[in-house]
């Protein structure tokens, strides 16, 4: 390797000598330019594509020739597992420059934090909680020891742009700045996400001296060779697991699964195939996790099954395949996990999807339909944060013991976290969350009351992803509900709750654990196979419709495949013409098969002044003809009382505030847009 590649001596020398590459990746060499420059950049690649040196080798090189002391580079993901994994390879990589790296979390003891503290490391791999739990600390000085930072690396940046995860990171991050009295270059890593430059600026967050920002993407060498990926349908879970035991003997798999019940369900019928089975989801211990993981990493014939934990960039080895049980909800999450294969040199991207179920058959095809046309989903942060603004406020008024309430700007300058900041402000007043004296707020007792446990552990913990209820039958856990596809309080003795093929009358919602308590009753319906009432996307809706009307992937099909799909394309074809929207009447109004998605009918409904609940992904009913219906697209989807728990830190909002927010989070307007515009138009009509 050249010194051309514009790194610091040392790391070349050790990249060639100590990693044994003949040279750089195409993103690594593309990074470092920009990075060395100061710029803000989105690194994109693959699982395994490289990132993390393609981020820390320059900076490791600016550091050296810039000579930057103290802590300089935080390296930030969004989970411990993940700094972990990370820990060994950065220390061995500062070391090469005679430079430290550390790791701090929730895990980390007193005594090596007391170390770190004594002598700060040149890289801090951390959380956003944790950090944030080092600026509001009395034992940290965090002017002293964030005072010589210059960088900080985002790693799973489309999984912080897409949650709440995300605000609060940007929040903590101008905070930090404000301390240190200057902007932090930032380097977000991300697999393939459909909108990096808008993410990119995202990332940034206030416009304060902001700087350059680049998309860096490697170009390959050579056209990488096109994934394996086949459909089978296999029809239950016990027919996958005797699949997956059968095939591939002698190689690492890698089964992802969509939640945690039917993950430990397969994992015993595998075991019981004799088959060596380890299982990773967020249900289990770090300690079991990390068991699993590394037995995995360090066998050959055996199998790991795993929910989306393992999606993100935990290094378990070389992977042999990749089986997909069912579908992922979305193509990022698909590409994340197909990722994980082809490693080697001369290896192949694969993937093997068994649908258990008709269902899984279709969601299968959708997803593979979308991803042969080339797209990925945006990520887009969630709408109108005030919640965590409230979280903000209150955290820097633990970090400074007081405020003034005209700092806003000051903190956070125009990041759009802050937007509501000073209605949110008055609010806190109001409500003794924030107390006033001589002009200045400090932590009040309703503040106290509400998350002052334990230090204010329940300020500073990590944040819940979109609200979805857990639906429990005795002990036996059946699924995950939307809080949108809940009927009505009126409506639950004569409209059961469809799930895993069975009907479900609703005992109680149990909004403060987030579950739905239920007991078996006849079927009333027509259901085929097991409804997914957890909100797919407008896309994926769509491409539903498209495969029941003809379209097929132009994937691999088993055998048994095809048959599989001609009798999903019978069953459904009353609810899909080739000229536009279905419409049935109904005794009281129409059902109108949409295929807009979840969030686009719950709009629908919301848009004609309805309540937008009991709704599903494939169509919604109507009380009233639509053909002449004026929808207000811009209408916020009602969730029914009490769902506003789900939205932590809601206790700090108005109740009215807190109930809009989190209906703008279950709105669809575009969706809900497209639909109205079809649905004006009635087609067919059931007999």
């Amino acid at each position: 390797m050249s010194s051309a590649t514009g790194l610091d001596p040392a790391i070349e020398y050790h990249v060639v000598n100590s990693l044994g590459w003949p040279g750089l990746r195409p993103l690594q060499e593309a990074a470092v330019a920009p990075i060395r420059a100061g710029d803000d950049c989105v690194l994109l690649a693959p699982t395994a594509g490289g990132k993390t040196e393609a981020a820390t080798f320059p900076l490791l090189s600016q550091m050296t020739n810039a000579e930057w002391s103290g802590t300089s580079v935080l390296y930030v993901t969004p989970l411990r597992a993940l700094l972990n994994n990370l820990l060994p390879r950065l220390e061995s990589y500062t070391a090469w420059i005679g430079r430290t790296t550390a790791l701090w979390h929730g895990d980390v003891g007193p005594s090596e934090r007391r170390r770190i503290l004594a002598d700060r490391p040149d890289v801090l791999l951390t959380t956003p909680e944790s950090l944030e739990a080092m600026l509001v600390s009395r034992t940290v000085d965090h002017t002293r020891f964030f005072s010589g930072l210059q960088a900080v690396v985002i790693d799973e940046l489309h999984s912080f742009a897409g949650s709440d995860r995300g605000w609060h990171l940007l929040g903590v991050l101008e905070r930090v700045e404000r301390v240190i009295g200057r902007k932090l270059q930032r380097v977000g890593l991300s697999a393939t996400i459909g909108n990096p430059q808008a993410v990119g600026e995202w990332m940034q967050g206030s416009t304060t001296d902001r700087g350059p920002m680049q998309v860096v993407e490697g170009i390959a060498a050579a056209v990488a060779p096109e994934p394996e990926v086949t459909l089978d349908y296999v029809g239950s879970m016990e027919n996958a697991a005797t699949v997956i035991s059968r095939m591939h003997r002698g190689e690492k798999r890698l089964v992802f699964l969509e939640s945690r019940r039917r993950a430990e369900e397969l994992a015993f019928l595998l075991r019981e195939r004799d088959i060596q089975t380890f299982v990773s989801h967020s249900s289990l211990s770090v300690d079991e996790r990390r068991r699993s993981e590394q037995a995995f990493a360090e066998a050959q014939d055996t199998v790991i099954v795993a929910t989306s934990t393992l999606e993100l960039g935990i290094d378990i080895g070389d992977l042999d395949r990749m089986i997909q049980i069912d579908a992922p909800r979305t193509v990022s999450s698909f590409l994340q996990r197909l990722g994980r294969t082809g490693r080697r040199v001369g290896g192949t991207r694969n993937a093997l999807f068994l649908a258990t179920n008709l269902d899984g058959v279709l969601d299968a095809s959708a997803l593979l339909l979308l991803w042969k046309q080339g797209f990925v989903e945006d990520v887009v942060a969630p709408p109108h944060p005030r919640h965590l603004a409230a979280q903000q406020l209150l955290a820097l008024a633990l970090q400074e013991g007081r405020l003034a309430p005209s700092a806003l700007a000051d903190w956070w300058g125009d990041l759009p976290l802050m937007a509501d900041g000073p209605e949110v402000l008055d609010y806190l007043g109001s409500e003794a969350f924030l107390v006033e004296d001589s002009g200045l707020l400090s932590i009040g007792p309703r503040a106290e009351a509400e998350f002052g446990k334990r230090h204010f552990i329940e300020l500073l913990s990590s944040f819940v992803a979109a609200p979805e209820l857990r639906v429990v039958a005795g002990t036996k856990e059946i699924g995950f509900v939307s809080p949108l596809s809940l009927p009505a309080p009126a409506d639950r003795e004569n409209k059961p709750l469809v799930l895993a093929g069975r009907g479900w009358n609703i005992r109680e919602v149990d909004w403060n654990r987030f579950t739905v308590w239920v007991e078996e009753v006849p079927t009333k319906g027509d259901v085929k196979w097991p409804s997914d009432a957890i909100a797919l996307s407008y896309e994926m809706t769509q491409a539903r419709r498209e495969i029941l009307l003809g379209q097929t992937p132009d994937v691999e099909l088993s055998k048994r495949f095809p048959q599989a799909l001609e009798r999903v394309r019978a069953d459904h074809a009353e609810e899909v013409s080739a000229r536009g929207l279905v419409v049935w009447p109904q005794a009281e109004g129409q059902r109108v098969w949409t295929w807009a998605g979840l969030k686009a009918n719950a709009t629908l409904l919301a848009g004609l002044g309805l309540d937008a609940v009991g709704v599903e992904n494939d169509y919604v009913d109507f009380p009233i003809d639509v053909e002449s219906a004026d929808v207000d697209v811009s209408a916020v989807p009602h969730p029914g009382p009490g769902a506003v728990v789900g939205l932590k830190f809601s206790a700090a909002l108005p109740p009215d505030l807190a109930t809009r927010t989190l209906g703008e989070r279950l709105a669809d307007p575009a969706g809900a847009h497209a639909s109205a515009i079809a649905a004006r138009v009635v087609v067919s009509q059931r007999e």
